[in-house]
């Protein structure tokens, strides 16, 4: 109710501001409307574009071949992935695909890994499914492809320029993020 109530004053005062400076209102909501659209046509057709590519990496058997390489760090982190060979396979493309930093080929694995993970918990966010979410926020990223390609749409002469920046953000996030979720789960365990 008080969000709802933010975003009408919001849209108000946006109406007031456009009334009073003269600016077209009807143009503006007409180009944020087309931006809209085409946000969302974008981020959908990439996202069912990497679902595909890991429906692929499933049939030629390279999500078994990841899910061996990450064995020993998923099943420290993730413990209910030494039982459970799908999951293992969804955190393990998850994780190799945020490293190369494609976002949107991680949603779709990470959606499969979450609701894994929240299977039997009746709606209440385990350890486990919160440090998924954690590792998934933070992305430790290796290459940003996404981020450099933006930048050389952008014209910047050196789009991976900003390597060591995003290495140490990245790691830093991560590891503050899992090591706050271990202490929370401990506080939580004991109230």
């Amino acid at each position: 109710m008080v969000m709802g109530m933010i975003f009408a004053g919001m849209l108000g005062i946006s109406i007031l501001a456009s009334l009073q400076s003269g600016t077209g209102l009807s143009a503006a909501v007409a180009q944020g409307a087309q931006a809209g659209l085409q946000l969302a046509l974008s981020i959908g057709g990439s996202l069912c574009l990497w679902s595909g590519v890991g429906k692929l990496m499933e049939a030629v058997g390279l999500s078994d071949a990841l899910a061996r390489l990450f064995r020993p760090l998923l099943e420290r982190i993730f413990p209910s992935s030494r039982k459970d060979d799908a999951l293992r396979q969804a955190l393990s493309g998850n994780i190799a695909a945020n490293l190369l930093g494609l976002g949107n080929a991680a949603t779709p694995l990470g959606i499969q890994a979450a609701r894994r993970l929240a299977a039997g918990s009746e709606g209440i966010a385990n350890g486990e499914l919160c440090r998924l979410i954690v590792l998934n926020t933070a992305s430790i990223q290796l290459l940003p492809t996404n981020v450099a390609a933006v930048r050389a749409a952008a014209g910047a002469a050196s789009p991976f320029d900003i390597l060591p920046a995003v290495w140490v953000t990245s790691l830093l996030s991560a590891g503050l993020g899992v090591a706050m979720a271990a202490v929370l789960e401990r506080v939580c365990r004991r109230a």
